[in-house]
């Protein structure tokens, strides 16, 4: 690459508290650009959602489409209204529709506790929490979202897919980043979520599972039913590494997940394929707190930083690596002494409070170097 790496940023709001916790990013990237010389970024910013559905009956636009295709990187607000609903009685998720024309089959969600915060268990060991849940994301119990069958009102059915070639490169991902982890010192477990013991589509899950993880005898593995696991993940979360598992197993161990952390606001992720990334907060539009200034928006800065780190990895591009070590440094540095308190904390710190004080921190680490 060259000594300064320009990348192009599909930016996508979405609805809600979508707009303002993006709006958070752009000056905190812009200042770490200055910083990094090494790279910067372009920001585009497109619109889909649920309130371009209801004006144009259209939630993902072709144009956009193609925008988000060309990009190097796509960093997502929240999509979606309760009230918004396609004629089935769904609601709009564009999201979807992203993963599966992108191939965006692994959902990483990091459950990583930052400092300062009061957390749910009481255990010291919480504040040291450092996991990485892996989601499949194409296939599973979503694979035919569009075409579940139903009779009148008897009854409904929906198919749960798993397919090899979409669990060996999922699980080829996630040792690759086990072995990141390992390296780095943080473990190097992989952990099999499955519920292998009653359906003969887990039980293949696992066994692939097993077969991609001989290639790989410098990492440690083992399996966890998904009902045990989510005993486990509120009595020791502390005790996992990496976790990997199927579709919507993942998308509500994430959410079990996110509240060990702090919360929604507190949790970033991202959706990797082979050539894209999207990054974005787990939480959702959260309509009642709309224009309160109540919105956290560490769950948004803390997606930014992975994105950071994925561009940087994919590109070659160290700048972009040490931007996303500092944005999460900042955030913890932010978030240390006790006195940032978000509104889902019982505290008074929203969007303005909790992005300055992000941005303060990110200027005195920038001036300590």
């Amino acid at each position: 690459m060259s000594a300064s790496s320009s990348f192009r940023v599909a930016v996508l709001p979405g609805d809600g508290i979508g707009p303002e916790v993006i709006g958070v990013c752009h000056p905190v990237l812009r200042s770490l650009a200055a910083e990094f010389r090494g790279f910067d970024l372009e920001l585009v910013e497109l619109e889909a959602g649920a309130e371009l559905y209801s004006r144009t009956r259209v939630a993902l636009p072709e144009e956009t489409f193609d925008e988000v295709a060309r990009a190097d990187a796509v960093l997502f607000g929240a999509m979606g209204l309760p009230d918004v609903r396609t004629d089935d009685g769904r609601e709009i998720a564009p999201q979807l529709d992203l993963r599966e024309r992108l191939e965006l089959y692994a959902g990483v969600r990091p459950l990583r506790a930052v400092p300062g915060l009061p957390l749910p268990l009481a255990d010291p060991r919480a504040r040291d929490l450092d996991v990485v849940l892996i989601r499949e994301q194409t296939e599973g119990l979503f694979a035919e979202r569009e075409s579940g069958t139903g009779e009148a009102d008897i009854e409904a059915r929906d198919s749960l897919v798993i397919t090899r070639p979409a669990c060996e490169r999922l699980f080829d991902f996630t040792f690759a980043l086990a072995g990141r982890r390992q390296a780095a010192g943080r473990g190097g477990r992989v952990t099999c979520v499955d519920k292998s013991n009653v359906l003969q589509s887990f039980a293949f899950f696992r066994q692939v599972f097993d077969e991609r993880a001989e290639a790989h005898p410098h990492l440690s593995t083992d399996h966890c039913y998904v009902d045990a696991m989510a005993m486990n993940l509120v009595t020791r979360p502390w005790s996992y590494d990496l976790l990997v598992t199927e579709n919507l197993l993942g998308d509500i161990l994430s959410d079990l997940g996110a509240a060990l952390i702090g919360g929604m606001g507190m949790a970033p992720s991202a959706d990797i394929g082979e050539e894209h990334g999207l990054f974005q907060p787990c939480h959702g539009t959260a309509p009642d707190i709309v224009g309160s200034g109540r919105a956290n928006p560490t769950a948004m800065l803390l997606s930014a930083a992975m994105m950071l780190d994925w561009l940087g990895e994919t590109h070659g591009v160290a700048d972009c690596v040490a931007a996303a070590t500092r944005l999460r440094a900042a955030v913890d540095a932010a978030f240390a002494s006790g006195e940032l308190l978000p509104f889902e904390f019982g505290g008074s710190d929203g969007t303005e409070g909790i992005s300055s004080a992000i941005l303060r921190a990110l200027e005195s680490e920038s001036g300590s170097d």
